[in-house]
C-alpha cells in the first residue's frame, strides 16, 4: 500500500520518543512515554506546579498537550516517516475531574486511519484510574515536501 501507512513496532520506541522530545514542550511538561505503537499509545504527565493552573489544579491546557502528543506520536508511528509528518489539526477535550497531585495517564487508540487524516480517542486517568478527561484529536498526514514542514 502506498498511502504512507506502515505500522511500526519497536520495544525501544518509548525511550527514543522521549529522547526526540528533549527541549520541546513535551519535555518541559515532564511527559513520559510508556507504550507506543500505531494501535495504542500510553503516556503520562506529572501533576505538579509546572502543570497546574493558578488555583492548584491540573491545567486543562496541559491535559490537551498530553492528549495531542499521544495522537501525534501514534499517527507518526503508523506512517512512512521518511515521506510524511503527522500534525494536529483539531482537538477537543472534556475535563471531567480535577487533579491536584500525582500523575495523569493518557491512553489513545485510533478511531480512523485514513490516507490523509487519523482520528484518535484519548482517555486521561488519574493514579486511581478515575477518568479525568476525554479527548478526540484529528491528525493530518502531510508530505514532508509540503510548505512549512
Amino acid at each position: 500500500m502506498d498511502d504512507g501507512t506502515q505500522p511500526t513496532h519497536n520495544p525501544d520506541m518509548p525511550q527514543q520518543i522521549d529522547q526526540m522530545s528533549a527541549g520541546t514542550l513535551v519535555d518541559v511538561l515532564g511527559i513520559e512515554t510508556l507504550t507506543t505503537n500505531a494501535d495504542r499509545v500510553i503516556m503520562r504527565m506529572p501533576v505538579e506546579p509546572r502543570t497546574h493552573q493558578p488555583f492548584g489544579l491540573l491545567h486543562g491546557g496541559a491535559t490537551v498537550v498530553l492528549a495531542e502528543t499521544v495522537a501525534s506520536i501514534g499517527t507518526w508511528l503508523g506512517i512512512d516517516q521518511q515521506r510524511f509528518n503527522a500534525v494536529g489539526i483539531e482537538i477537543n477535550c472534556n475535563h471531567l475531574r480535577g487533579v491536584r497531585e500525582g500523575w495523569v495517564t493518557a491512553e489513545g487508540v485510533p478511531l480512523h486511519r485514513g490516507r490523509t487524516t487519523w482520528v484518535w480517542d484519548i482517555r486521561v486517568y488519574d493514579d486511581a484510574r478515575r477518568l479525568v478527561a476525554v479527548s478526540r484529536c484529528t491528525i493530518a498526514v502531510i508530505p514532508k515536501s509540503a510548505p512549512g514542514v
